[in-house]
C-alpha cells in the first residue's frame, strides 16, 4: 500500500499539469537548461527506434518532439509500460537559429540543441509629435 500512494498522487497530480490538459497523447517527460549560447532540451524515450518512432519539428517558434510506440502483442496478466502516441511542445526562446536545431537520441534519452542568436536590440527613441494648430 505504502508503494502505491506516491504513484497513484503522482499519476493523480499529472491530470492537473497544464501541459496534460492541452495535449492529444501521452505527455514525454523532459528537461531543459538555457544558456547563453543554446537552449537544450532533454526528453525520456526509452524503448523508441530514433529512425522511425521519432519525429522533431519546429514550427514558428513551437518544438514538437513525437514518438508513436507500438503494444507488442503477447499475452501479459499486467503492463505499466505507455503506448501509442507520446508528443510535447515546447515554446522556445525568442532568438533561435532555427535552420542550426541539431538531435541525437542515445540511452532512451532524445537531446535537442537549439543555438540562440546573439539579441537584437529592441529599445529606440520614439520621437513625440506636436499636433499644428
Amino acid at each position: 500500500m505504502t508503494t502505491l500512494m506516491p504513484r497513484f498522487f503522482g499519476e493523480l497530480f499529472d491530470w492537473f499539469d497544464p501541459d496534460t490538459l492541452t495535449r492529444p497523447g501521452q505527455l514525454i517527460r523532459v528537461e531543459d537548461r538555457l544558456t547563453e549560447t543554446e537552449y537544450l532540451v532533454r526528453a525520456e524515450l526509452p524503448g523508441c527506434d530514433p529512425q522511425k518512432d521519432i519525429q522533431v519539428g519546429v514550427d514558428h517558434g513551437l518544438l514538437t518532439i513525437r514518438c508513436t510506440r507500438e503494444e507488442q502483442k503477447q499475452a501479459h496478466d499486467r503492463t505499466e509500460f505507455r503506448y501509442g502516441v507520446l508528443q510535447r511542445a515546447i515554446r522556445l526562446p525568442g532568438a533561435v537559429k532555427e535552420e542550426k536545431i541539431s538531435a541525437k537520441y542515445a540511452d532512451g534519452i532524445l537531446e535537442v540543441k537549439v543555438p540562440l542568436t546573439e539579441p537584437k536590440p529592441t529599445s529606440r527613441q520614439i520621437p513625440v509629435a506636436i499636433p499644428a494648430k
